[in-house]
């Protein structure tokens, strides 16, 4: 026993040669097992023992790395260092009676805003998405006490009994102990294009790899056909997958959003390194005061930096996961949600989701279109005996046959089966009844079936199939499919002679006794949603697996008219090249295995379109991690589940629908932020270059300036709870870092010509008023009354403009009267205005260095925003005619 278990674990990993070649009894001693499974007592030992089935690269994140990543941005870093700075000029060195902390408060009051806004987000984003995946559960037959059980893969541990079938994944690395012509895809692990059999035997061959053992199977890799039972040796990081990724480095694929967050960060940290360093240039040389110019010089840097920026993206992607949740739409991937808004071709399969995925048998006729319940009989047999995924046709076929046959399934034993696979497209079952009568019985596709059947069973006698019968047959088949009807064909061969040993090869030489037709209706709301989604920008593409008839019926139904429809055998001779235009061009493909459906979405995709790929089978796993968007729904098999980014509550497009325009929502108010604070704080500091060439003092002290940058800051914070535009979620977005330069270069400067002509209005007219003459006639005293109150007018006027602009560049509409923002924003911006009106005529005020302003300061205030406003309005239409929209 010792000795085993040495042999099984070298380096606290499994040593999968010798878990290969042990006896099955030996193997599960080792463990403390039996065949019977676990108990729930050996179930918490060995998770004690051997640890637990995660891989550690999916664990929650620590909370202190949370702290870290919220806290420190390239935008908070800036702040800090800003922060530090100001702490030694303003504090250490500065004269006694000179010290002052307020701008470092300033400064960190903004980090820790944004830092602790950033956390609380990201903690809900994890919370969330940990209760979202706790809605869609992966899930294994696990056998505990002699028990069936189905547990969260989570849940495993060494020494479990497991169960596979078609369509499961494998949960943790294991033994298996019997198998059924069973069929994994090893293609996570390994890259193999083709599923590899796997059986409960050991073969004395040298193995090239670790996965060529033929009775190990591995974590990551999924069930394509047949049946197997097992047992668990190795879980979580200890797997071969989990080696895997503990030794290799997974790069996480940045998304086009990641990439243009970004961009944009170091776009505007590049305009602050050149503004900040300019403006101190432009103050010491003209004001002489070195240190106030550098103080000021921070003040820009500050005011430059968009430090709201990671929290109102993390904000944005928790919300809309969040509502989008609510909708039936579940998030397994924050990133994926600025690509849902992005799709503009979806690529759905037919069956369930443009069809009512409730299959109804509606005949079981001979090849003379008469019922028949010998041709349901077979079927029976071949759906019932089989021990692959029973699809919704075995389970249609089975009811039927129990409602109107008296079937004694204890008369029969299966003998053997050859599982379906996507090339073939049929399979058979072989049964043997109590007096020793073999038969094998196959069921397919019709012209699958017919390349098979020599013979034909046709108005009782059975005769060699000749093309004239053949062609009679394809005509019925064609006359059913016309109707909607999904027509699969049943041959049988009585004593075939092969028995224990069965393959492909002995699928020849068959009788065709006769077909089934089956009903899928097209679902109620697939129309309005296909019109939904079209209007929506979003094209559909039906790619299936199902002949063209059926098809082009339930299409025609829908309203997905087609002129021509692709085939597979087609689409298989064309190069990349032909297959982009056709698949730009057509609409709908038939009869495609896996690979062609994965084929197309790459071309697609490599053609400049953001792709969708809905499914919910094993064949279309590969398609969906292909595509920019996986969807899948929550009653899909494990391996589809498993490749999805988003999860459906429901297979129905109108959610779908719904999700995509959620997405757009919450790109949208991404972009509101970023336009709206580099075009602002471009214009506020382009007006701040100009007004230090030309006045006498500072435009606005240092401290002015940090406090003015916290109210917008706050304003921002409203923008993730904003509306959007009925026109904007029309059609999709993508992220064009671009656009944002060309965004601040138009709209930013329409601020500053107002900010000059206040600085005029003050300086000539409003200040020389109230500190009794011009500047250069005053005393220091009335001189330090004239820049509080300059101080003061700049200070409003500017808070007043950057506020209300918000309103206006968050729609190319007129904003007030034909798009209103949320309460939430209306109210936030509402407040953020008046704490900055009333702030000159206050105590806190006053040590800013702010006056009161006087009444006649108020009626050019009112001509001056509603002038700004107007000039916005209209560059605003002029850019959007420029450049095609917005945001």
């Amino acid at each position: 026993m010792v000795q085993n278990k040495e042999k099984l674990v070298q380096k606290n990993n499994i040593n999968y040669e010798e878990v290969s070649k042990m006896p099955v009894d030996d193997l599960l001693r080792s463990f403390n097992s039996s065949q019977k499974g676990l108990t729930n007592q050996q179930a918490s030992e060995s998770r004690e023992k051997y640890g637990e089935n995660v891989i550690s690269h999916g664990k929650k994140t620590p909370l202190i790395v949370e702290v870290l990543k919220a806290y420190f941005t390239p935008f908070t870093i800036v702040l800090i260092t800003l922060a530090i700075i100001s702490f030694f000029t303003d504090y250490v060195i500065a004269a006694v009676d000179e010290k002052d902390l307020t701008g470092v408060l300033i400064i960190a009051a903004m980090v820790i805003l944004s830092g602790t806004m950033t956390l609380i987000q990201s903690v809900k984003s994890n919370n969330a998405a940990e209760k979202l995946g706790n809605l869609v559960k992966v899930t294994a037959t696990v056998f505990r006490k002699g028990e069936e059980l189905e547990l969260p893969i989570e849940d495993i541990v060494c020494g479990d009994m497991i169960k596979l079938s078609a369509g499961d994944m494998i949960p943790a690395d294991m033994r298996l102990t019997q198998t059924k012509d069973l069929f994994v895809s090893q293609a996570a692990m390994t890259g193999e294009s083709y599923p590899v059999e796997k059986t409960a035997h050991y073969e004395m061959v040298e193995h090239a790899s670790e996965t060529d053992l033929e009775n190990i199977a591995y974590m990551g890799s999924n069930v394509v056909s047949g049946s197997a039972r097992g047992m668990i040796v190795s879980v979580g990081n200890k797997t071969l997958f989990g080696q895997i990724a503990r030794d290799v480095s997974e790069t996480k694929t940045l998304t086009s959003f990641d990439i243009g967050i970004s961009k944009t960060s170091w776009l505007l940290i590049r305009f602050m390194l050149v503004m900040a360093p300019t403006v101190f240039l432009i103050n010491g040389l003209t004001k002489g005061d070195w240190l106030e110019a550098f103080l000021f010089g921070l003040s820009v840097a500050v005011g430059l930096t968009p430090e709201m920026l990671p929290m109102i993206v993390t904000t944005n992607l928790v919300k809309g996961a969040s509502t989008m949740a609510k909708k039936g739409t579940i998030i397994k991937n924050l990133n994926s949600i600025q690509n849902f808004g992005a799709i503009d071709i979806l690529c759905t399969d037919k069956t369930g989701t443009l069809t009512q995925d409730k299959i109804i048998l509606e005949y079981h006729l001979d090849l003379d279109g008469k019922e028949d319940e010998r041709v349901l009989r077979h079927a029976f047999f071949n759906s019932y005996y089989q021990t692959g995924l029973k699809n919704l046709m075995d389970k249609a076929i089975i009811e039927s046959a129990e409602e109107e046959l008296n079937i004694n399934v204890e008369y029969y034993d299966k003998v053997d089966e050859i599982p379906f696979d996507f090339q073939r497209r049929r399979m058979s079952v072989v049964i043997e009844d109590k007096n020793g009568k073999t038969q094998m019985i196959t069921k397919g596709a019709v012209e699958e079936m017919l390349e098979i059947s020599s013979f034909v069973d046709y108005k009782g006698k059975v005769m060699p199939l000749t093309e004239e019968l053949k062609n009679k047959i394809l005509e019925t088949v064609d006359e059913l499919n016309e109707d909607g009807l999904r027509v699969i064909a049943v041959s049988q061969k009585t004593n075939p002679s092969v028995v224990g040993e069965f393959s492909v090869k002995d699928e020849s030489e068959m009788v065709l006794i006769g077909y089934l037709a089956f009903l899928d209706p097209p679902k109620e709301t697939t129309k309005d949603a296909l019109e939904a989604l079209k209007t929506h920008g979003v094209g559909v593409k039906v790619l299936t697996g199902d002949n063209a008839l059926v098809t082009k019926s339930v299409c025609k139904q829908v309203g997905l008219e087609a002129e021509e429809l692709i085939t597979g055998s087609g689409l298989s001779k064309m190069t990349d090249e032909e297959l982009t235009k056709v698949a730009e061009k057509y609409n709908i493909f038939v009869k495609l295995s896996p690979a062609q459906k994965t084929r197309l979405v790459r071309v697609l995709r490599e053609a400049g379109h953001t792709v969708g790929f809905m499914g919910d089978g094993i064949n279309d796993a590969p398609a969906m991690k292909e595509a920019d968007v996986g969807i899948s729904v929550d009653t899909a098999v494990d391996i589809a589940k498993e490749s999805a980014d988003v999860i459906l509550l429901e297979k129905d497009l109108m959610i779908l629908e719904r999700g995509i325009l959620s997405g757009r929502t919450i790109f949208g108010n991404i972009m509101k932020y970023v336009k709206m604070t580099a075009s602002s704080n471009f214009g506020n500091m382009f007006s701040v270059v100009v007004a230090s060439i030309f006045l006498p003092f500072l435009p606005m002290l240092p401290l002015q300036l940090l406090f003015l940058n916290l109210i917008y800051d706050i304003s921002c914070m409203s923008i993730p709870w904003d509306n959007m535009d009925k026109e904007y979620l029309e059609e999709p977005k993508k992220w064009d870092s671009t656009s944002i330069g060309s965004f601040m270069k138009w709209l930013g400067p329409t601020s500053s010509i107002f900010d000059i002509t206040t600085y005029a209005l003050m300086y000539f007219v409003i200040c020389p008023a109230v500190a009794g003459g011009s500047f250069h006639t005053l005393n220091p005293e009335q001189q330090a009354l004239f820049i509080a109150v300059f101080h003061a007018g700049w200070f409003v006027e500017s808070l007043w403009s950057q506020t209300l602009v918000i309103h206006t560049l968050r729609t190319p509409k007129m904003p007030f009267l034909q798009s209103n923002a949320s309460f939430i924003l209306t109210t936030v911006t509402s407040l953020g205005i008046a704490i900055g009106t009333v702030l000159p005529f206050t105590a806190f005020g006053e040590n800013l260095g702010l006056a009161p302003l006087p009444s006649n300061y108020w009626g050019f205030l009112a001509i001056t925003i509603v002038a700004y406003l107007v000039l916005v309005m209209f560059i605003k239409k002029i850019y959007v005619k420029r450049f095609g929209e917005l945001l």
